[in-house]
């Protein structure tokens, strides 16, 4: 079930069955588009009706953040629990390791998706990598989708930044199986940004974390009191 937030369709899943739906779409070679929506996305896609269209056709819609949480229950359509980017790729990791799948990082500065996959294929060695950075120039594009393309992905994660990234995995949805939007997670991943503590991730105080790590995203931050604002007229 899809829950309607600002006018953006979220599904109703849990992690384990968003990682379920993503397994299950890779085993039967299903083609699927996962979109990891936050209120930033949310609101610039009430002001975008192109984002808005990529974002409700794709095939899983989750619900990134506690701000997308907070507002699916005030609206009175409440889900499971959040589903951001990188837990998403933690849940499934394990799994893709164990089925051995091919997955293509397409993203961040250059040699940081190639180290992400080097460090998470330390535990996860059955995985299939193949990376290449975010920075390609347009007349770089078609080397870039050819490299993709011949890789055959299972799973392709672009972490290109919102809205590039949606936009460039609907218009190339036919590259992999499964592709995912998971915008600043290989940074993560390859350790040049740390991620909160576990104790401030359970007291859904990541963002505050980040913004006090990284001080120039306050612009970004400064979405939320607008989206607050808007679950608030719309309920």
């Amino acid at each position: 079930m899809r829950v309607d937030i600002l006018g953006i369709g979220v599904d109703a899943l849990s992690m384990a069955e968003c990682a379920a739906r993503i397994a299950g779409a890779v085993e039967a070679h299903s083609r699927l588009r996962v979109v990891t929506a936050n209120p930033e996305m949310i609101c610039a896609a009430g002001k975008d009706p192109d984002l808005r269209r990529v974002i409700n056709s794709a095939g899983l819609v989750t619900a990134d953040g506690v701000g997308v949480v907070w507002a699916a229950a005030r609206l009175g359509t409440p889900v499971p629990e959040r589903v951001t980017g990188i837990d998403l790729l933690e849940a499934l990791f394990p799994l893709a390791s164990r089925r051995h799948w091919r997955i293509f990082l397409l993203g961040a500065r250059p040699g940081v998706a190639a180290e992400a996959a080097r460090r998470v294929g330390e535990s996860c060695s059955g995985i299939v990598w193949e990376a290449s950075h975010g920075y390609f120039e347009p007349a770089e594009e078609t080397d870039v989708i050819k490299r993709i393309g011949d890789f055959k992905p299972d799973l392709l994660l672009a972490g290109l930044g919102a809205p590039r990234q949606e936009f460039w995995l609907a218009e190339h949805e036919g590259l992999a199986t499964v592709s995912i939007g998971v915008g600043g997670s290989f940074d993560t991943l390859a350790g040049t940004v740390g991620r909160a503590p576990a104790w401030l991730r359970e007291m859904r105080l990541e963002w505050l974390y980040r913004l006090l790590k990284e001080p120039w995203r306050w612009r970004r931050q400064a979405v939320l009191p607008r989206f607050v604002f808007k679950v608030w007229r719309e309920r």
